[in-house]
């Protein structure tokens, strides 16, 4: 019985640490996840030979945009990838100063800067004009 009511113990006390930390591991997966569509943007791009748009459309959801013929928009024909991270990463908000583009030759549009936040804190993912992606905690 004691062997029991030690475990007890130990089980309900890891149980309280993850539930914790869980806010944590649901932020830091929303950073990858963004950060790993970001550069799977870039490499359509340049291989492709044209440009790819990422459009936030609101704080848990983004479109990846296959742009053929570089007009800005979503034309027939024209693929577009819905994300979101509302199902996987409850609680994890995002939001973006810019709408980046990756051209072809792997640079992008202008400066832009995704915030990824939570009730754990913040993290924000940048991409500069060379298409570099980089994650950092503003």
């Amino acid at each position: 019985m004691i062997v029991l009511g030690i475990l007890a113990v130990v089980l309900g006390l890891s149980g309280m640490w993850l539930s914790s930390q869980l806010p944590h591991y649901r932020l830091n997966g929303a950073v990858r996840q963004i950060r790993a569509d970001l550069l799977a943007a870039r490499a359509q791009a340049v291989k492709q030979g044209n440009e790819v748009r990422v459009l936030f459309t609101d704080s848990q959801h983004y479109d990846i945009l296959d742009d053929d013929n570089n007009n800005g928009r979503a034309d027939p024909g024209e693929a577009v990838e819905p994300r979101s991270i509302l199902e996987e990463f409850a609680g994890v908000t995002i939001e973006s100063n810019n709408n980046p583009i990756f051209y072809p030759r792997g640079t992008a549009s202008s400066l832009a800067t995704v915030r990824v936040s939570n009730v754990s804190g913040e993290k924000a993912i940048t991409i500069g004009i060379t298409g570099r992606v980089k994650v950092t905690i503003p």
